[in-house]
């Protein structure tokens, strides 16, 4: 059965997740008919030790909340699908990252989303080069701007 694993420390989000029937009701008519999905929510840091497997994660999504990726790694299964946007810098520690590949920019407009996979060359090129360092980007937690934008990244892991 799928099933998403999700990671944070607000207080807002360990309310929403305990009630079970508020997450189903959100999930109605979301998902493909008969596949189900198991929700587990861990009221944790990221940047710890979590409760899981090592591997154990088919895709890690990083969206506004920083280096994910620098310190899940190690939950992701070998050649798994990182999604993650410039918020807080992790699509450029992402793209500087020799192990990842960028596979995709997720384009977002008038509430509808697509994949661009065929001018990547055009993303996660820095308007100030020395910009993308990745202990400037870690040290201000802040991403970097780009003369392409997308909504967010998709990277693979090699």
């Amino acid at each position: 059965m799928p099933s998403v694993t999700y990671v944070d420390t607000d207080r807002r989000a360990a309310r929403f997740f305990a009630d079970a029937d508020l997450v189903a009701s959100e999930l109605a008519d979301r998902t493909r008919p008969g596949a189900g999905i198991e929700v587990r929510f861990l009221p944790a840091d990221y940047a710890t030790d979590l409760p899981v497997p090592e591997s154990g994660f088919d895709l890690l999504v990083s969206l506004y909340a920083g280096p994910v990726l620098q310190h899940c790694r190690r939950y992701l299964r070998p050649g798994g699908p990182v999604l993650a946007n410039a918020s807080h810098g992790d699509a450029g520690l992402a793209a500087l990252d020799p192990g990842l590949e960028l596979v995709a920019a997720v384009l977002h407009r008038d509430g509808r989303y697509r994949l661009d996979t065929g001018t990547l060359r055009a993303y996660l090129v820095p308007r100030k080069p020395e910009a993308a360092e990745p202990e400037r980007i870690r040290r201000s937690g802040r991403g970097i701007a780009y003369t392409t934008a997308a909504f967010a990244y998709g990277f693979r892991v090699e």
